[in-house]
């Protein structure tokens, strides 16, 4: 009885957690940035995203296929 009582609690938090849950991550066309001499992947996503700046620059970094955090002047970025 305990088991079972356990597992359709389990259910309907998983249940309740799918529902509420959502995406974090803005959604569309992502937008260019040409980096400036001076930008950081951190002050990049200190600007164009709220919050923690940590998930903007993993954003990017995932978005762009960048391995490290160097950036050249001129390169051309997609924000999402």
């Amino acid at each position: 009885m305990f088991v079972r009582m356990a597992f359709v609690v389990f259910l309907v938090m998983v249940l309740a957690w799918s529902v509420l849950t959502r995406v974090s991550e803005a959604t569309g066309t992502p937008q260019p940035y040409r980096v400036q001499a001076g930008d950081t992947l951190w002050s990049i996503a200190a600007e164009h995203y709220n919050g923690d700046p940590r998930q903007g620059v993993w954003t990017i970094k995932r978005e762009n296929a960048l391995a490290g955090s160097s950036l050249t002047p001129g390169q051309v970025l997609l924000l999402p």
